[in-house]
């Protein structure tokens, strides 16, 4: 009775996960999404991280002509 009703429970999650992948294999908006999604997402990422380095690389510079504009006196005693 218990092999029965697990082999039931079995099919059946089988026939649901194969119309399930049927269906959205089988959709274009769902496979257009999805390359979209694959194809932009990596740029978007790599373009955010690009930006982070410029900006970054950018306040050193400044900092540095700063440093170059009010040099700190050597001969200053405490």
């Amino acid at each position: 009775m218990y092999y029965q009703l697990t082999f039931i429970n079995t099919s059946y999650f089988l026939l649901l996960k194969s119309v399930l992948l049927n269906m959205t294999i089988n959709n274009p908006i769902f496979i257009f999404s999805l390359i979209i999604v694959i194809w932009f997402i990596p740029g978007i990422l790599v373009r955010r991280i690009n930006e982070l380095k410029q900006i970054k690389k950018k306040e050193k510079s400044q900092a540095d002509a700063i440093k170059k504009l009010y040099p700190k006196p050597k001969d200053l005693k405490d």
